[in-house]
């Protein structure tokens, strides 16, 4: 039994859900469970769409309206009967957000964040359902909200896995018996049926869930690159493919912000020595990259970027020394508003932190601190960590005239630069 995770890339037109059912015709004497991303930046276009009708503005329909004739144009690709069931189902799919976006907010940003967002998914998997039906592959389209447990903690939700377990280990393995199954990533449900996300890119997540819950042979993403590079093609022209790595060097490469794989997608793998493969979906023959247990030497340099990074640098007011009291007070504050501190530093006047820059995150944070503490900040910034860096890697960046702060270990180098 395998779990195959396709991101929003490899669906995000009419060829690349084609491509998709090929690789699928190529393995149908596996067991398989499918776990599918939304399609193309429909996740983007959904979080615009939230924001919109959150802050009251003009413009919800017409943002709905393009995600809208984004997907049936896929659909009108994909199925040449235009009566086909999948019309009316996408339709009344979309209906669930029109619902939310009729009448004023009343709840907080984050549980409207997630009841809209987490569409995309359903899209993308009803919309694949249905196309490999219609080309001979049996499959069942399956709610992961049926078996994914979360608490509600809205954007960022926690799995809660002894229900998680039970309901996949009972309700999943005789339908992957008769057929494929088909689910999505990144969405759970609440003790109160309310829709709840794991978080950005959290579909491997979830690939890694059922992979643990089911006890999979292995895990495949299929994504747009070869396997695991050791940098950003789109940023270095000079990249390499990485054939094989530890669990305890994807953890790190994903702590520190590798976005090919979700942080959280290791864990649950390594504890039952589950393998996960990265392999390229334009390229199924390929090897790619395998992820497992074992020593691994990496022999090269790894270049981590991550964009629109805000340092902020804390003091007292009165300017006295930066304590562990304060320290605890502060980490409480980050905690509160689910703030992950991407890189940080103590001196005798200050506490520096490196995070996402999240508008609404960042504006509760002042409000929980301001009382106590003063702070200056950048915005827009840059991140660039390097694991087995050296000196030769590391040269470009220590000798920046846009570096802001830099922090190194024996293994690990990490620069915040002002974006030029």
């Amino acid at each position: 039994m395998e779990v195959y995770k396709f991101g929003g890339a490899s669906v995000k037109d009419a060829d690349g859900i084609k491509n998709l059912g090929f690789i699928l015709q190529k393995n149908l004497d596996k067991q398989l469970l499918v776990v599918i991303s939304a399609m193309g930046k429909t996740t983007n276009a959904l979080e615009k769409l939230t924001k919109s009708y959150f802050d009251r503005n003009d413009d919800v329909f017409d943002i709905l309206n393009e995600i809208k004739a984004y997907h049936f144009g896929i659909i009108n690709q994909l199925f040449e009967d235009k009566n086909a069931k999948v019309f009316d189902e996408i339709n009344n799919t979309f209906v669930e957000i029109e619902w939310v976006i009729e009448d004023e907010p009343q709840d907080e940003f984050n549980f409207i964040y997630d009841q809209i967002v987490s569409v995309g998914e359903v899209l993308s998997t009803k919309i694949v359902s249905h196309y490999l039906n219609t080309i001979g592959i049996k499959n069942k389209w399956l709610d992961a909200r049926s078996y994914i447990q979360t608490d509600n903690t809205y954007r960022e939700a926690k799995i809660n896995w002894e229900k998680t377990e039970k309901l996949i280990a009972q309700g999943i393995p005789p339908i992957l018996k008769e057929q494929i199954a088909i689910t999505q990533g990144f969405i759970g449900n609440t003790s109160e049926n309310f829709t709840t996300t794991l978080g950005r890119e959290g579909s491997d997540y979830t690939a890694s869930i059922f992979a643990s819950c089911l006890n999979a042979s292995q895990v495949t993403v299929w994504k747009d690159v070869p396997g695991i590079l050791n940098a950003d093609p789109k940023l270095f022209n000079d990249t390499q493919k990485l054939a094989e790595l530890s669990y305890a060097e994807a953890i790190e490469m994903t702590y520190y912000g590798a976005t090919v794989i979700h942080p959280k997608t290791i864990k649950p793998l390594q504890n039952k020595g589950i393998p996960l493969f990265v392999k390229p979906f334009m390229q199924p023959e390929e090897a790619g990259t395998i992820i497992k247990e074992a020593d691994i030497a990496i022999q090269i340099p790894i270049l981590i970027v991550k964009q629109n990074q805000l340092l902020m640098s804390i003091s007292t007011k009165d300017f006295s020394f930066i304590t562990e009291h304060h320290l605890k007070d502060l980490f409480a504050a980050f905690s509160k508003v689910n703030i992950k501190i991407n890189m940080m530093q103590v001196s005798a006047l200050s506490f520096s932190a490196c995070f996402d820059e999240d508008e609404m995150k960042f504006k509760q944070l002042r409000s929980l601190i301001e009382a106590d503490f003063s702070y200056k900040y950048n915005n827009h910034l840059q991140l660039v960590t390097i694991r087995h860096a050296t000196e030769d890697s590391i040269k470009t960046y220590a000798q920046a005239k846009n570096l802001l702060l830099e922090q190194r270990s024996r293994t690990t180098a990490q620069f915040i630069l002002k974006n030029d």
